[in-house]
């Protein structure tokens, strides 16, 4: 059995539909349903009734539902446990500039503790958790705020303005600074519908006028397609650290007024039992990338870290 299909099963069943199992998952709606369909044929008993107005779990799918969670519970145990055992730690991230030093804190983690193996592993952005939805990490740097993060512990560490790619040809770009409502009429950059509030932050939606909608001018979910779209025409917001790590001759970064910084943080599962190698490693991720030391993972949610990045 793929545990990949008992998560889009146990997800479809706490949210109550598939549009919202879709948007935790990273995953489109016709995929979705094609994995239950598959799960279904694997069980040979039908878990959903479908009707016109949507799916509902079927008896057997209700005895399904309330063992699933435990089973996932312990094969996620069974693989820390082996990665503890292997003394291997997962670091998921998105992008360079996010994740900053952290390649240099991973040597120097090495080489304190060199029975232990860090892998820094990376994300497109059609998983704006980077790995953690799908169990593929122990902990990540993401870039705030990303869907179902109320999910996990997170600690925000420090944060960057965004500001905007654009044609080296435009207008705008011989601007030393741009007000982003001079952007809406144009053609943007968006990562995919399934990301949803991720997308939304990257559109600028929260600071719009509602008599503008975005405009969707491609849809990517990769660094150099990203540049790509926006050499093509498009416009993409940014982090500030995109000037830095992602150039191109015929696309330029400008600073935009009227915009909310992009915040980083560490995020990680909660309910993690004997994590002390794991715990080493994020506060000394945090000390570089957060100027202070990492405390209180037992909570949920952001506390912000004061200032800037």
């Amino acid at each position: 059995m793929d545990t990949r299909l008992l998560r889009y099963f146990a997800a479809v069943a706490e949210e109550g539909s598939l549009t919202g199992a879709a948007r935790r998952l990273f995953v489109s709606q016709p995929a979705l349903t094609k994995q239950m369909r598959r799960l279904e044929d694997a069980l040979g008993v039908r878990l959903f009734a479908r009707s016109r107005s949507g799916m509902a779990l079927t008896e057997a799918g209700r005895e399904f539902a309330s063992r699933v969670p435990a089973l996932l519970d312990g094969w996620d145990e069974a693989v820390r446990a082996t990665g503890r055992a292997a003394r291997v730690l997962r670091l998921g991230f998105l992008d360079a500039g996010a994740v900053g030093p952290v390649p240099e804190v991973i040597a120097e983690f090495r080489r304190a503790r060199p029975e232990w193996r860090v892998e820094l592993r990376q994300f497109d952005w059609s998983d704006p958790s980077a790995g953690l939805a799908r169990g593929e990490v122990d902990a990540a740097v993401v870039r705030l705020p990303f869907p179902g993060q109320e999910s996990y512990a997170v600690r925000e560490l420090f944060a960057e303005e965004r500001g905007v790619l654009l044609p080296a040809r435009h207008p705008l770009a011989t601007r030393g600074t741009v007000d982003f409502h001079e952007l809406w009429d144009e053609p943007f950059v968006a990562a995919g519908a399934e990301t949803s509030t991720w997308r939304e932050h990257w559109l600028g939606a929260e600071e719009r006028d509602a008599g503008h909608p975005v405009r969707v001018g491609a849809v990517t979910s990769r660094p150099d397609e990203w540049l790509g779209a926006v050499a093509g025409g498009c416009v993409a917001l940014a982090p500030a650290s995109a000037a830095r790590f992602h150039s191109r001759p015929d696309v330029v970064f400008r600073p935009v007024h009227g915009l909310s910084p992009s915040r980083v943080g560490l995020a990680r599962p909660r309910r993690r039992r004997d994590e002390a190698v794991l715990d080493e490693l994020l506060r000394a991720v945090s000390r570089r990338l957060g100027g202070r030391p990492l405390e209180g993972w037992a909570g949920v949610g952001v506390r912000p870290r004061a200032g800037g990045g």
